[in-house]
């Protein structure tokens, strides 16, 4: 995939082009619609005109491009940038890809996550954590399908989560930050329904539920990654400066080894390791990324979201703080420490 910017009439416009096809333009951070004018010729209307390209050339890595009728300029494209060096996460994510048409195999999953969680716990809790992991996931694939991304399904990992799996690539920071916090999201939305659910039936399962819901997606949101925090930290800090981008995800791994250590969270270093290579990949790939940064605006927005959405969590948790049922009471417990 190549990214180009170009500045025209006082506007920055950036476009995306893969092969001989022209993938998407931005003008700032609005995402023009891409319409076929003429053969080989493409048209975007923004606010104060029309852009048009040729892209008859592409195969020369050659773009021509009209501003309002103007005559056609032609720019140079850069050669594409490999995309092989991926993250870990992004590897596995591409061998479940090998089974997308297998079922079977989704549900094998689900199945070994409940009877694993069945037998480390109870059948009850297993059901809940799994429908927890499950609406979670379907908050990533829910954004995934708002900004037309094509989605493989979700999948559950025993012993580990869960995975929304998409077949394209993001091309914005901010695609990253609302599908990241749409996970966590929809879990909030779980926790309050448990609630409303807890007090109109007064079965504790519905508390409980809330609750492991809230435990969950407040762990999802520790600014490490690769876990949704993490990937909310590294779109806005990124977005900032290279350098700021590293610094503040190097601080989020010490973070992240910090509560490995107090907590034995083994699974946790794991986690810190694939995160780490992460980091690393991002700030190599820094000068030739084709990810569309965050501006002012949206970098405090969505700052502003990642702390509404945790302060969501931690209030249903604050909730049941002072329950007599242990259960309730322990993941305030756990947060206070």
């Amino acid at each position: 995939m190549t990214r180009i910017e170009f500045t025209a009439s006082g506007q920055i416009f950036s476009v995306l082009i893969r092969g001989k096809e022209l993938l998407q333009v931005f003008c700032g951070q609005q995402a023009l619609v891409v319409e076929p004018q003429a053969e080989d010729v493409m048209q975007c209307a923004y606010e104060h005109g029309v852009v048009q390209f040729d892209i008859a050339k592409l195969s020369e890595q050659q773009l021509g491009i009209s501003l309002d009728g103007s005559s056609w300029q032609w720019l140079a494209l850069p050669e594409a940038v490999s995309d092989n060096k991926r993250s870990l996460v992004g590897l596995a994510a591409l061998g479940f890809k090998v089974f997308k048409s297998a079922k079977v195999v989704k549900a094998a999953l689900a199945g070994a996550s409940v009877a694993g969680y069945a037998w480390l716990f109870s059948w009850q809790f297993a059901l809940m954590l799994v429908a927890c992991l499950v609406v979670h996931e379907y908050g990533h694939v829910r954004a995934m399908q708002y900004f037309k991304i094509k989605t493989k399904g979700i999948y559950l990992i025993p012993f580990v989560g869960g995975l929304a799996v998409s077949d394209d690539k993001i091309t914005t920071r901010w695609q990253d930050v609302v599908i990241s916090l749409m996970g966590p999201a929809f879990g909030l939305l779980t926790s309050v329904l448990g609630v409303v659910l807890y007090y109109v039936t007064e079965m504790e399962i519905f508390a409980g539920v809330a609750v492991l819901s809230a435990l969950l997606n407040l762990f999802n949101l520790l600014p490490i990654l690769p876990l949704d925090g993490g990937h909310v930290l590294k779109s806005i800090s990124f977005s900032m400066r290279s350098w700021i981008g590293l610094l503040a995800c190097m601080g989020g791994v010490a973070f992240g080894l910090w509560i490995s250590y107090v907590f034995g969270l083994m699974l946790l270093v794991f986690f810190l390791l694939i995160g780490s290579l992460e980091i690393l990949f991002e700030w190599r790939a820094r000068h030739a990324s084709h990810l569309l940064p965050l501006d002012r605006y949206g970098q405090i927005f969505s700052a502003v979201m990642y702390v509404l959405v945790v302060a969501g969590h931690v209030a249903v948790m604050m909730h049941f703080a002072d329950s007599e049922s242990a259960i309730l009471s322990l993941p305030m417990k756990v947060l206070s420490s």
